[in-house]
């Protein structure tokens, strides 16, 4: 309410116990609680204490840790004394989070102020915490800014807990001791989250997000221990910087060991901006008066506009399950509820409009336990929370792959690239049942396969970066464009007659490898997902011999760029670590890049004749 007094004179009038605070309360109102890591726990215990004298009040609220359970009282009174109204897009299929979905209200985060504005929602009492004033009577909303500023300042009266403990988060996150109508002291230790674990799957997804991430990208962040590890992962970049709903200790960290910057983002550089913070007293000890820390309301930092002006946008966020098809579904975490939240969405169409920018969905392969895929034929009885056309890279522990541009057959066959090798043939089949893949079609020894991310490399050559890695079942038609593509006298030593037809047959078996019988390697450029292929080279054991038999082909306008060398050091390599005891090759004589290959390793080459030139070398002879 607006004043000309003095406003510490006014501080003094409206402050007063929580008892009577609550009191300015009435049955039938909306009240507003402030939310994640900031909600008012006092107010809140106060209003549950205060709850037998009211009837029909509706809670509104983002995703709350319930430290004061309303959802109990709410159950207890079926719904008569307080209702709640819980902003959240998920899957809420386990657990508690089942019983009680008919409080969620799917809305997006960026959208809820505007029911606010609008007075589409009119909030009657909105119970919020928030920092000492500074000496010009501000506020801050500190670790929570999020919808809770834009619910404030459209209320009709705003009960604000002023605790020491809150920091002063800069930005756009005050407001004024003249707006609040009850001040209650009382300081208590805010919400912490605690960091999770680190497991096994979540570092292997970690290492394979982190390599899609470039130097002087900006990050969106997500709560699950997935992202944390991908974080962690990234102590080697340079120049990052952070446009997300949450900042977190992880985020800290790099901001501590320089890796972000927020040099580079091309819009709002030099800051850190989110909308709220979850994690520990040290950060948000960090967060205060800190300059490098901007605040913002979820209506800005969730605008898909605003997500896109910044450069090399990234967006990572943890899915429950994914279809076929690539629809999304996502639960909230049972212990806080947060990944229910229903910012991603938001983010994920930011980062795809950005320059650069590249949006991510991470999630395990299987359950807790291994007994359930996570990638299923097709999302039933469940939220889709991302739709398809959205959906660009998915990365879980068995690697990654990029379903933009791609038909339904390609992204089924890439999703079961990366799931569990247990649940690929069952995947396979359901597939063909439902038309998604060509019923002649198979995976080969690609079923077997995990995919060895320890193989692959970037190379830097006149200025432009060559990716080597092993091929994937989504690379075939990659691999035919590379052959129809290659010089005449190439296919030649290539094949050892001329060809003009490679059709899937020729080539299927490159691509659908198990890693260790059979083995491609391939010279990539371009944009993952789009990338060209340039060159390859493959192996196939010979059983009886526990020999390798190698052949190579580099695109001619790579030629001369070590591309072979790379390939067959890289094949050999891998080869000795699989068990094998050499490589050889049948070639014609007047191949001399053939035999110049076999002779850049580290063995000793032996050559024969029998028809063709047969090289060969073992693993236990060096040179």
């Amino acid at each position: 309410m607006a004043t000309n007094s003095y406003w510490a004179d006014d501080y003094v009038e409206k402050r007063m116990t929580v008892q009577k605070a609550i009191d300015m309360v009435r049955s039938g109102q909306r009240v507003f609680i402030g939310s994640y890591c900031g909600e008012p726990q006092h107010l809140v215990r106060g209003l549950a204490e205060a709850s037998p004298r009211l009837s029909d009040i509706e809670i509104i609220r983002l995703m709350s840790q319930e430290t004061t359970s309303l959802t109990l009282i709410a159950n207890k009174t079926r719904d008569q004394s307080l209702n709640i109204r819980s902003i959240y897009l998920g899957s809420a299929k386990t657990g508690e989070l089942a019983k009680n979905k008919r409080f969620y209200t799917p809305v997006s985060i960026s959208d809820a102020p505007r029911l606010f504005k609008s007075r589409r929602i009119p909030i009657n009492v909105a119970l919020i915490q928030v920092s000492p004033p500074d000496d010009f009577g501000w506020m801050s909303l500190g670790v929570s800014v999020d919808v809770t500023l834009t619910a404030a300042l459209s209320a009709d009266v705003v009960i604000a807990q002023v605790n020491s403990e809150m920091p002063m988060v800069l930005g756009q996150s005050f407001i004024h001791v003249n707006d609040a109508d009850a001040i209650v002291e009382h300081d208590e230790d805010l919400l912490t989250i605690s960091p999770v674990p680190m497991s096994d799957k979540a570092n292997l997804i970690g290492q394979h997000v982190a390599r899609l991430i470039e130097d002087g990208s900006t990050l969106q962040i997500d709560l699950d221990v997935a992202y944390q590890t991908t974080l962690l992962a990234l102590s080697d970049k340079k120049d990052l910087g952070i446009h997300s709903q949450f900042l977190t200790d992880a985020v800290m960290h790099l901001y501590s060991m320089g890796v972000i910057n927020n040099r580079k983002k091309g819009f709002n550089e030099g800051k850190l901006v989110a909308s709220c913070a979850v994690g520990t007293k040290s950060l948000y000890e960090f967060l205060d008066t800190n300059p490098a820390v901007d605040f913002h309301s979820s209506d800005y930092v969730n605008d898909i506009e605003i997500i896109s002006r910044n450069n090399k946008m990234v967006s990572m966020n943890v899915a429950r399950t994914i279809d076929l098809a690539g629809q999304v579904s996502c639960d909230a975490m049972p212990d806080t509820l947060y990944a229910g939240a229903s910012d991603i969405s938001d983010f994920i169409r930011g980062a795809n409009r950005s320059e650069g920018g590249k949006s991510i969905i991470m999630l395990n392969a299987t359950d807790d336990d291994g007994n359930v895929s996570r990638i299923v034929p097709l999302l039933n009885n469940t939220i889709v929370t991302v739709p398809r056309e959205d959906v660009r890279y998915v990365v879980t522990e068995y690697g990654l792959v990029n379903l933009f541009g791609k038909s339904t057959q390609e992204r089924a066959f890439a999703l079961i690239n990366i799931a569990h090798p247990d649940f690929r043939d069952e995947l396979l089949g359901q597939a063909k049942k439902l038309g998604m893949i060509g019923p002649e079609r198979s995976l080969g020894e690609s079923v077997y396969g995990i995919y060895p991310v320890k193989l692959e490399e970037i190379i830097a050559v006149d200025g432009e970066k060559i990716t080597f890695r092993p091929a994937k079942t989504i690379d075939e038609r990659r691999i035919q464009e590379h052959f129809y593509h290659l010089d005449r006298k190439d296919i030649a030593l290539r094949f050892f007659h001329e060809k003009k037809r490679f059709v899937r047959d020729d080539v299927e078996g490159m691509s659908q490898a198990d890693y260790i019988r059979n083995l491609t390697i391939i010279a990539v450029v371009g944009e993952s997902g789009f990338d060209r292929v340039v060159g390859i080279g493959e192996y196939y054991l010979e059983l009886a011999k526990n020999m390798a038999e190698v052949a190579f082909s580099v695109s001619k306008d790579y030629q001369g760029k070590k591309i072979g060398k790379t390939l067959i050091r890289k094949l050999a390599e891998a080869a000795r670590d699989n068990g094998i005891s050499g490589l050889f090759a049948y070639t014609v004589s007047e191949n001399r890049k053939m035999i110049n290959l076999f002779n850049t390793l580290p063995y000793k080459v032996l050559s024969s004749f029998d028809g063709d030139m047969l090289l060969n070398c073992r693993f236990d002879e060096p040179k």
